[in-house]
């Protein structure tokens, strides 16, 4: 693995590797906590992968959420610390979160989301099936007005 290429990061494995490499200053710390979501538990990644969401780099920060995604991915689960930071960073269309958020609703039972996802995946839900009724009546009036232009000529 190198630190300063960030090649090999995704295959990192150890988190006390990950720390060291944290209390040292390295770069790519964002892309090897993408790794720790992939090789580690979920409680030995988790932490991680918070303090990779609070790097100074924007790029790196994006990678730690990315991390947050695919542990929803793997694990069906976030622990507390996660959904507190997904929920810290807010979600929203320009929001850093965003993908993450989505991933853990994709991915994560309802029953298991805390109160704040849960209404955020049912207003999702309230406005895809309202968007659906709306392209379906505009659908319809569309069919039924060249139908009845059809019918003059």
């Amino acid at each position: 693995m190198d630190w300063e290429s960030g090649e090999g990061l995704l295959g990192i494995d150890d988190p006390a590797e990950w720390d060291a490499a944290f209390e040292r200053g390295e770069n790519h710390l964002g892309t090897a906590a993408i790794g720790l979501a992939f090789n580690c538990s979920l409680e030995d990644a988790s932490p991680r992968i918070v303090r990779a969401m609070q790097l100074p780099d924007a790029a790196q920060r994006g990678f730690a959420f990315t991390a947050a995604g695919t542990a929803a991915r793997l694990n069906g689960a976030l622990t507390p610390e996660l959904y507190a930071a997904l929920r810290a960073e807010g979600p929203g269309r320009k929001s850093i979160a965003e993908n993450a958020i989505d991933d853990t609703l994709d991915y994560v039972p309802f029953r298991q989301l805390p109160m704040w996802l849960k209404w955020r995946k049912i207003v999702s839900k309230v406005q895809d099936k309202l968007e659906t009724w709306r392209l379906e009546s505009v659908y319809a009036v569309s069919d039924a007005w060249r139908a009845l232009r059809g019918r003059r000529s």
